[in-house]
């Protein structure tokens, strides 16, 4: 099968209900089918090779998504928030593209030499063309061929070209969610942006489940929680840097009676932040995705009971299933293997490899990343516990090596995460003449509140041991982040190198 297909069945089965945007001006499944061909024939009298979209989450992602696919060629959503010569890089590799950009970003095609329209014109023409179709349509990739080419996001390195091919998304699709399943009344709120894996999988899954998607476009905690009761939105994504502010931030009203699930995904949540939303939304279920581009999103799922559970919990094994990333979705395979490559027993970490047919592991100009047997090296570790879950210690590229010890950054972010005023923290490796590698921290605390970086250490040296103790405390007022919560290390490292930049204490 191929993503047309996945469009195809739905504008069938309930092609009168309303898939994208909101009840009242929305997209059916029938209508997102003849734009889908429509823009397809815009596609083709552009002789284009690809699709960049270089503009804000909206009713022209899906219908590009789709466009492309009835067209053959990939879509390429593009970062908007890179400057203009990573623009300039990554767009010299699609010379032969059709542009979509909003005002702002239409220049960066125009200066690469493309033909753009913005998302207002692409919709249009894309529906000129399906009116005067009358519903044909004879455009179907094959299933071999690459649908989506997202950018990894270079927290740690040069940004690379993920290969999507079709079977690899909808094998996820297939393998995760059940056809027209979504009661009439569910709609989804989607707050990732387009050039992020979970926007593409998103429109994927609540489209096939029959499920209306609405997107954010700009995160404010109280226009995100005003979104959710006017629009009776059912099923929600944030990442936990939104959900943390949703519940951190003070005088907002919390109240969500229409939401029925919560996931989240993109980094690490501090459980403290999982648990105080536990406790506001007891109604609520929420659901911890974890997964990379190159696996077409989620690849484990810590579900619903599973977050009860762990709250209710005296026993310390069950309750630490709360920081973990749950079990492997169907379809998928993990193994936790040590750096010669041999798999280790339950408890001990090492590198996380995943096989399955929505792994892709594939970079555009680099070819496969698939070890001989199929499986993908995430390059994130972690370690399986007796049951199976899976708990993940960060990137290999951010173990820190003191001496002759490697130390994972997360296992002392989640003593300094523990303290009641801590909102917010990283642990680095800052280059060292001793030990090659000293370890410093930044937190960020809550407004109005000083804490002594000595009780923050002890609390570290206390609950770990004293080579794993930060040698410095900083605090700052927030850390460098991207959209979905990654923390960008490599420029907090360099502000430390540099000085710190508030010059305090926590």
């Amino acid at each position: 099968m191929n993503m047309s297909m996945l469009l195809d069945m739905a504008a069938e089965g309930f092609g009168d209900r309303v898939v994208i945007g909101r009840t009242d001006d929305g997209l059916t499944a029938a209508r997102l089918r003849e734009l889908a061909a429509g823009g397809a024939r815009s596609i083709r009298d552009a002789e284009a090779d690809a699709l960049v979209y270089l503009a804000v989450n909206g009713p022209a992602l899906p219908a590009a998504l789709f466009a492309a696919a009835r067209a053959g060629v990939p879509l390429v959503p593009v970062n908007y928030r890179l400057g203009d010569a990573q623009l300039d890089a990554l767009l010299a590799n699609h010379p032969r593209a059709l542009g979509i950009a909003d005002p702002a970003h239409g220049a960066a095609l125009r200066r690469a030499g493309l033909p753009v329209r913005s998302p207002a014109e692409w919709l249009a023409q894309a529906a000129e063309h399906a009116d005067a179709l009358g519903g044909a349509d004879d455009g179907q990739a094959v299933p071999e061929a690459p649908a989506v080419l997202i950018y990894t996001s270079g927290t740690t390195a040069a940004p690379k070209g993920v290969v999507l091919r079709h079977h690899n998304l909808v094998s996820y699709v297939l393998g995760t969610v059940e056809f027209a399943a979504a009661d009439p009344d569910e709609a989804a709120l989607v707050s990732v942006p387009p050039y992020h894996i979970a926007a593409v999988s998103n429109v994927l899954t609540n489209l096939y489940a029959g499920r209306r998607a609405l997107t954010l476009e700009q995160f404010t905690p109280d226009g995100w929680l005003d979104v959710v009761r006017e629009q009776r939105i059912t099923h929600a994504m944030v990442v936990p840097t939104m959900l943390a502010r949703i519940m951190d931030t003070d005088g907002l009203d919390r109240s969500v009676p229409s939401l029925r699930t919560l996931a989240y995904g993109g980094a690490r949540m501090p459980v403290r932040v999982v648990e105080t939303a536990l406790r506001a939304w007891p109604h609520v279920d929420f659901v911890n995705a974890y997964g990379l581009t190159e696996t077409s999103s989620t690849i484990t799922v810590l579900g619903p009971q599973e977050h009860r559970t762990a709250v209710a919990s005296e026993d310390p094994a069950v309750r630490a299933r709360l920081g973990s990333a749950g079990l492997p979705v169907p379809g998928v395979e993990l193994e936790v293997r040590d750096v010669s490559g041999v798999v280790v027993a339950p408890g001990e970490t090492g590198q996380i490899w995943v096989r399955g047919g929505q792994v892709s592991g594939e970079y555009a100009g680099g070819g496969s990343a698939v070890d001989e047997r199929g499986f993908f090296h995430t390059r994130d570790r972690g370690r399986l516990d007796r049951d199976g879950y899976l708990h993940l210690e960060g990137r290999a590229d951010d173990t820190i090596i003191r001496g002759a010890e490697n130390i994972a950054p997360a296992e002392i972010e989640d003593v300094l995460l523990g303290h009641p005023d801590v909102l917010d923290a990283v642990v680095v490796g800052v280059p060292d003449e001793e030990w090659g590698q000293r370890i410093e921290a930044v937190v960020v605390l809550r407004d109005g509140v000083s804490v002594d970086p000595e009780v923050l250490r002890a609390e570290v040296r206390g609950t770990l041991r004293g080579s794993k103790t930060p040698e410095r405390i900083t605090r700052w007022p927030e850390l460098p982040r991207t959209p979905t919560g990654k923390l960008i290390r490599r420029d907090i490292v360099r502000a430390l190198t540099a000085g710190d930049r508030t010059g305090a204490g926590a």
